[in-house]
């Protein structure tokens, strides 16, 4: 059986509905990154027995939160021992604007998975880019190297589009048959 950690920081609460969602469908365990950007030496030792590792941040002016990429620093005493090599790895990211610049903060991400020596897992899901499409589909925002998320910024997490929740719930599927295999 294979063991997923779903690791997120979550400024105003809609990273954390799509982390808890993501968390649930993968049958993962949900660590939060705290407003100083610490997480516990429990929370440490949870990461090092995943097989795969979902990161979740918003973005935030082109990145990632600074408690996330806090987060990520002190991993380097992980990088060094190469603790996390060989896991699989995932992510998201959510902000305001459809765009928002999300892929960059995934871009991050997957080079923070690389550099502990892990394999990334893709969204898998086509984009919802035709005419017809609308909100509610799947993958409506067109990513492919992971999950992203646009919550509108003057609401609070129950706004976020349908689309982009179904989304999450499928990509934690994935996820959670993807580490069950790499297991």
């Amino acid at each position: 059986m294979s063991q997923v950690s779903v690791i997120f920081h979550s400024g105003y609460g809609h990273t954390k509905k799509i982390a808890e969602i993501v968390a649930q469908s993968a049958h993962a365990k949900l660590i939060e990154i705290n407003s100083e950007g610490d997480i516990s030496d429990t929370d440490w030792q949870t990461l090092a027995e995943s097989d795969a590792i979902v990161f979740g941040t918003p973005t935030y002016m082109g990145g990632p939160s600074w408690q996330f990429k806090k987060f990520a620093d002190t991993s380097s005493k992980v990088w060094f021992n190469r603790g996390w090599s060989n896991k699989l790895f995932a992510g998201f990211s959510v902000s305001g604007s459809l765009n928002g610049d999300k892929q960059m903060t995934l871009s991050y991400l997957q080079t923070l998975a690389a550099q502990h020596g892990g394999l990334w897992i893709s969204l898998d899901i086509l984009p919802a880019n035709t005419l017809a499409a609308t909100r509610d589909d799947l993958n409506n925002l067109g990513g492919s190297a992971g999950l992203l998320v646009q919550a509108p910024s003057d609401a609070d997490a129950e706004a976020i589009p349908t689309g982009d929740l179904k989304t999450a719930e499928a990509f934690g599927k994935r996820i959670n048959e993807l580490a069950a295999k790499w297991a």
